[in-house]
């Protein structure tokens, strides 16, 4: 047993942010993301939400302080009114651990299921808000 650990961590997810390098990259997908978008290292959290995941992740992970978006969402579909509010609450987040914030950019679908695709490993969460998928780069501790 370790002091401070989230009772919520995962063993197999400390373990897969200790071995990831600087430029590595996690994704945390919704309860609808398609596996075919995923890399084969996958770490089950189907009763979390991204929030949470978000929050306890970003205690331990630095983001990559030498790119420009070290954070990339999934854009809305053109012609979808859908705004996703789940945003406003992760750059909260972002702000109580980063002080730049998550820096993030949106990009299309499929370039985020191929962004997806080539990450070191992914959250599989039971998130139910849509575009609710992100993708963190991880940085060096200074």
């Amino acid at each position: 047993m370790l002091k401070n650990i989230p009772l919520q961590m995962p063993p197999e997810l400390m373990k897969i942010m200790l071995e990831m390098g600087h430029g590595d990259e996690l994704l945390l997908c919704d309860g609808n993301y398609p596996k075919f978008g995923c890399p084969e290292r996958c770490v089950r959290m189907d009763g979390h939400g991204i929030c949470e995941i978000l929050d306890m992740i970003l205690k331990f992970f630095p983001l990559d302080a030498y790119v420009e978006h070290p954070t990339t969402l999934m854009a809305v579909l053109p012609g979808d009114p859908y705004k996703p509010e789940i945003w406003d609450k992760y750059r909260e987040i972002g702000r109580l651990y980063e002080a730049d914030g998550l820096r993030e950019e949106a990009v299309e679908k499929p370039t985020f299921y191929e962004k997806g695709r080539h990450c070191y490993a992914c959250v599989a969460t039971g998130e139910k808000a849509l575009y609710a998928n992100v993708v963190l780069k991880k940085g060096v501790v200074k």
